[in-house]
């Protein structure tokens, strides 16, 4: 895939990091913020829509607050970011409005994309401002989120929002030049990697450590979000904020950063929405004839094919599926309840109604409620 694919993007998901919207953590950098600003409006003037993933929350909520490291307590993350949404909204509405273009700020959760209701609210909300030429700008919510249900970083939330809008491209600007073969921090022989496939496992092992002491996430981070991007077909392009008009150039066709494309095929909304599922309230294990009915078959999950069953769960939830080794292989919606599962696993289909009473149909997992991963 050539970089000529990012130009023929129409829908872009551009998500900046706490590093490129402050000023190394003494609150909001309102000149950088006005740069990003701009280039999304020649972005816009181009027939592109945009939508804007961007940190800074609880930075900027950490200058108010006179604070110097950011706090670990959740309720004191909480606090700060509750402080800061207020500048950082303040300062892309006025920075966007210079440009004639309208703002909307977008707050989300794990929450928000678990509950199929509310993730279909959010997908389209962000539909309908995109068409109405508004830049949505989108941030995880801080105030509210707990450990059960944060997303983690905002490179995971720019995939997600990828994948809610179904954009042609994600575009994660960072303080590195993009993803390397080796941590350029510690190897001076260290070489960019410009292209490469969404995926690859390959590139789990070489993506380094964290990022600043700012940032919640590192280079893995973003090489996973660009996995998970791919799923509805959009390439990434992971590249430094610090190059002058990057936005404009990449959207281009010019070789900036890390390129990472996407050659799957996308899934269908409802699989995306099971894919997308950051957290799953049960896990079971699949014999081998159940593995390759799924991988190859393209079957539904029978009973019979299940081994073992971890965690409680109710009918409806999202569950992981399992080989021996414990790699998740797929996930889907259980048509019965942990407890359930574990008296009819093993078991022929035409035994379920004996054993429980009642059949709410003949697999545990039906295949269009299944996605594999």
């Amino acid at each position: 895939m050539q970089p000529s694919a990012i130009a023929a993007a129409t829908t872009l998901v551009v998500k900046v990091g706490s590093s490129l919207v402050t000023n190394e953590g003494r609150g909001l950098d309102a000149a950088a913020i006005a740069r990003w600003a701009a280039q999304i409006a020649q972005l816009r003037a181009l027939g592109k829509r945009c939508v804007l993933v961007s940190s800074g929350a609880i930075a900027e909520g950490m200058q108010r607050l006179g604070w110097t490291r950011r706090p670990r307590a959740i309720h004191e993350q909480q606090a700060a970011a509750a402080v800061g949404q207020m500048g950082l909204v303040q300062c892309y509405e006025a920075s966007f409005r210079k440009h004639g273009l309208a703002t909307a700020q977008v707050l989300l959760t794990h929450a928000d994309m678990a509950d199929r209701q509310r993730y279909l609210n959010a997908r389209s909300t962000l539909r309908t401002l995109l068409e109405l030429g508004v830049i949505p700008v989108i941030n995880e919510n801080d105030t509210v989120v707990t450990d059960e249900i944060k997303l983690g970083d905002n490179d995971t939330l720019g995939a997600l929002v990828a994948n809610l809008v179904e954009a042609d491209a994600l575009i994660i600007l960072t303080d590195q030049a993009g993803l390397f073969d080796a941590d350029p921090r510690r190897v001076a022989s260290a070489k960019l990697i410009e292209q490469c496939e969404a995926g690859d496992p390959a590139l789990e092992a070489v993506a380094g450590g964290t990022g600043s002491a700012l940032a919640r996430g590192g280079m893995l981070t973003k090489v996973l979000a660009a996995k998970r991007a791919a799923r509805s077909g959009a390439h990434t392009v992971i590249a430094s904020g610090r190059e002058d008009d990057v936005l404009l150039r990449i959207a281009r066709g010019e070789r900036v950063g890390t390129l990472f494309s996407a050659r799957t095929m996308p899934l269908a909304a409802r699989k995306q929405w099971l894919a997308d599922h950051l957290n799953v309230s049960g896990r079971l294990t699949l014999d081998a004839g159940a593995l390759k009915a799924l991988s190859s078959g393209g079957r539904s999950l029978l009973p019979v094919g299940v081994t073992g069953v971890t965690g409680e769960f109710e009918r409806g939830a999202v569950v992981a599926c399992e080989d021996a080794q414990g790699r998740e292989v797929a996930r889907g919606l259980a048509n019965y309840s942990a407890a359930e599962t574990r008296q009819i696993m093993r078991k022929p289909s035409a035994e379920i109604e004996a054993i429980l009473g009642y059949v709410d149909g003949p697999e545990l997992i039906h295949r269009d409620n299944l996605v594999l991963l």
